[in-house]
């Protein structure tokens, strides 16, 4: 599936060190690209003992630097006026981290990092390494130290005795927010996305068919243009505030307890919440027999929110023929309704109309795409 090219005509220096984890860096430049990147391979001598730079130079279609010359590549691409606009390091060893911290050039990563620094270019760093080596005082106090300077260190997966590699899609999105998060810098965002799930039984649900698809969607791209974001729902995405629930009630305690705690610039309704929910029976139900269930219809949270909360509200009405729902949903306060065919619940793509205060925009393409016309429509 075609990407949305985020990162179209902006150049990534990706520097190596000589962990085992540089084994993924092909694959983590291969993402760059697809988002549109220009990635600028850089390694160190430890590095090209674990991968050949020419591996990195066939992955990223630019020449592999392995050493310094009178070219001064570091200023090139990261010093004052530098073309780089952003420095990644990936993977990168306490050896390395360590070196940065305390400004010692010695390698052509440590070299482009102190240049970047310098020059206030952005720095991402993604640590690789044995659990215990991460756990040392030094390397604690040199993260921490980085961090005052500026530099954002993306946190590895501890598992099995190692602080492994951060997954390959929270770098990449990292990398977005880094160059591309200023639009919601500051700002709050609180999302509620997929199904819900109303027990009928010990064993039985009632559901929908929606995916999620369009609240993740939402989500990494208020994400990449910089807000602090919490999706209710009964998934995990990457890089937000992941808050778990099945239920309708579930999901409309938690929207209240968000807003409660912390407020939110916005809110986003992309969630199947469920209209209704049966009388739960204890055990199982006996098959064989016809059942009748008894529907209760619960509390419309969408209007407990515009009730409530000062927040712009983006909401979804799905159906054949949606429009005065929405248009009375944009009456009571709602911002911005996106009118969706039932075809689109659960599918990748989809056709769409968003009905904002001043007229009617038609939307198709992904999800993603969808979504992020959605966020340009909100900032312009």
């Amino acid at each position: 599936m075609t990407q949305v090219q985020t990162l179209a005509g902006k150049q990534i220096v990706v520097a190596v060190t000589g962990s085992i984890a540089a084994v993924e860096v092909v694959k983590l430049i291969h993402s760059l690209r697809r988002r549109g990147a220009v990635v600028q391979p850089v390694m160190s001598h430890a590095a090209s003992c674990i991968i050949q730079p020419d591996a990195l130079t066939y992955a990223s279609g630019s020449e592999t630097i392995t050493r310094l010359s009178g070219w001064v590549e570091h200023i090139t691409y990261c010093g004052d006026g530098g073309s780089a606009d952003l420095l990644l390091i990936a993977p990168c060893t306490a050896n390395t981290l360590s070196k940065i911290s305390c400004g010692i050039d010695d390698t052509p990563v440590t070299t482009f990092a102190t240049t970047a620094i310098g020059s206030k270019k952005p720095v991402i760093v993604v640590p690789a390494m044995h659990h215990s080596m991460y756990r040392h005082p030094a390397v604690i106090e040199n993260i921490a130290k980085l961090k005052t300077w500026g530099v954002e260190i993306v946190d590895p997966r501890i598992e099995e005795g190692k602080a492994k590699i951060a997954d390959c899609e929270e770098i990449v999105l990292r990398c977005e927010r880094a160059i591309l998060g200023t639009a919601l810098s500051g700002k709050k965002v609180i999302i509620t996305s997929g199904p819900c799930r109303e027990p009928v039984d010990d064993i039985r649900i009632l559901t929908t068919r929606s995916s999620g698809l369009m609240g993740r969607a939402l989500a990494l791209q208020a994400f990449r243009l910089g807000a602090d974001v919490t999706v209710i729902h009964h998934d995990t995405f990457p890089c937000v505030n992941n808050v778990f629930v099945e239920t309708a009630d579930e999901m409309r305690c938690a929207v209240h307890r968000c807003f409660s705690d912390s407020g939110s610039d916005f809110y986003i309704s992309a969630a199947a919440i469920s209209d209704f929910a049966p009388k739960r029976v204890k055990g199982k139900i006996p098959s064989g027999k016809p059942v009748n269930l008894l529907l209760e219809p619960l509390p419309k949270l969408l209007t407990e929110v515009i009730q409530n909360y000062h927040s712009l509200i983006i909401a979804f009405k799905l159906g054949k023929a949606p429009e005065k729902m929405a248009e009375e949903m944009i009456a009571q306060g709602v911002e911005m309704v996106l009118m969706n065919p039932i075809e689109s619940m659960g599918s990748t793509h989809g056709e769409y109309r968003l009905l904002t205060r001043n007229g009617e925009i038609p939307l198709n393409g992904t999800k993603e795409e969808i979504a992020n016309a959605i966020w340009n429509a909100v900032i312009q």
